[in-house]
């Protein structure tokens, strides 16, 4: 056999299949079962997320977010009510919409929350992270300036 000769290709074409209106609805059912299926793991997730979020460390916001995720990509209606609650409340949502992009923002949320939550928590004298982020924004200033 010559080395110019093209190997000979296996690929056989599959006669069309035509679908017939059961086979329509049976895949309609099924997508519909799948969707009900995700969007209650995906509330067990959110439940699971908030039961250890009391527990020490930040664990209970990366799982209410990944079935926040879960739920939101399922389920029309609870898109539809989180658009309304973040209308209702931007301040609150925004952290949440930052996380459920594609690629989602982690430090910068992570460093804003603790912001707000020394903001509510630590009296004015002791803050320490405003003070590093005011020093932090000072130096940044300095060498963009040199």
């Amino acid at each position: 056999m010559s080395p110019f000769v093209a190997p000979m290709s296996y690929a056989f074409a599959m006669p069309r299949v035509r679908l017939t209106e059961r086979d329509v609805f049976v895949r309609e059912a099924l997508l519909r079962v799948l969707r009900f299926g995700l969007v209650i793991v995906g509330l067990l997730v959110v439940v699971a997320g908030v039961l250890i979020a009391p527990l020490p460390g930040p664990m209970g916001l990366p799982v209410v977010v990944v079935g926040l995720m879960i739920v939101l990509r399922n389920s029309f209606r609870a898109r539809k009510q989180f658009i309304r609650f973040q209308r209702a409340h931007p301040k609150v949502v925004f952290p949440l919409r930052r996380l459920l992009r594609r690629e989602p923002e982690v430090f910068p949320v992570a460093w804003q929350q603790a912001l707000r939550m020394e903001k509510l928590i630590v009296p004015k004298s002791w803050r320490r992270a405003t003070r590093w982020r005011k020093a932090l924004k000072r130096r940044a200033a300095a060498k963009a300036a040199a």
